[in-house]
């Protein structure tokens, strides 16, 4: 399997100078600059932001433009639309990893998952450190840590699943990782589940994330339109900001009408780094 190792603090590196990039992206800030900024000397931020994107920090800027949002805003509804009119119903795709969506029942929704065992793992990620959790069924969460230390993470996960056993397994969900992050060293797998617990609407919004390709950009609005329910953008923004499971639904590609980018549950800067490196993949894959 040919991987890299990631870094959280190499992460958070990327991410100072991704924010700094995005807020300063008018003024075309140059590599010694940002490299300034987050005291590294040019050398070594260009090597490590390359390695870590896969481009250069000058060409990963275009991508943290509201006009280049907007472009892709209008590609993907397009693509949504032609899913929607040849009658696709596929679950969507990440890089070649197929993603189901299972609900739980609503009995088992009001017990808090009162038969399941869950096991979790921390792992690092491109974005920073995360906690993978899966069960019997499917993967139930994966969130990113950020300030959280561990025992806080393991404390959120026990209370959104109140009544599991909860259990630290990193052998357990070492492969899943593995899948989730590296899908291009698995040539044959089984589609990846997802567990989720949620009100109807809910699921069908996550559903719908799921169509949502890798590298596209959508709105809460055109979300609320390919669930049927074009008035519903504001319960919609509610829905995405529920999602447990980050990255695999990718509520990241959800931002707004104006080309900006909103809120996110891990926050902004994750969510603008996770935008930037789909687009340099899409861009240096297509």
């Amino acid at each position: 399997m040919n991987t890299s190792v990631y870094d959280s603090e190499d992460y958070s590196r990327i991410a100072q100078a991704i924010v700094f990039m995005r807020q300063h992206h008018l003024n075309q800030p140059d590599l010694s600059t940002v490299a300034q900024h987050i005291g590294l000397s040019e050398y070594y931020f260009q090597r490590l932001f390359t390695q870590w994107a896969g481009i250069s920090p000058k060409r990963f800027l275009q991508y943290l433009t509201v006009e280049y949002a907007k472009s892709k805003i209008t590609q993907t509804k397009s693509l949504l639309d032609l899913t929607l009119d040849v009658g696709l119903s596929s679950p969507g795709r990440l890089h070649d990893l197929f993603v189901n969506l299972e609900a739980m029942s609503p009995g088992e929704f009001k017990t808090g998952g009162a038969s399941l065992q869950i096991r979790y793992g921390i792992h690092d990620t491109p974005f920073g450190k995360s906690l993978l959790a899966t069960t019997s069924r499917g993967v139930c969460h994966l969130s990113f840590l950020d300030a959280l230390d561990e025992q806080t993470a393991e404390q959120t996960l026990r209370l959104e699943w109140r009544s599991a056993e909860i259990i630290h397994d990193q052998q357990a969900t070492q492969p899943l990782y593995n899948l989730i992050f590296y899908p291009d060293a698995f040539s044959h797998q089984k589609p990846l589940t997802l567990l989720v617990k949620g009100t109807n609407f809910q699921i069908q919004v996550w559903r719908a994330l799921l169509r949502v390709p890798f590298g596209g950009i959508t709105t809460y609005q055109n979300i609320a339109e390919l669930i049927g329910r074009p008035t519903a953008a504001r319960a919609v923004g509610n829905a995405v900001g529920k999602n447990s499971i980050a990255y695999l639904i990718p509520c990241h590609r959800v931002i707004r009408e104006s080309g900006e980018l909103g809120g996110y549950r891990w926050g902004w800067e994750r969510k603008t780094a996770i935008l930037g490196w789909e687009a340099s993949r899409t861009i240096c894959n297509s």
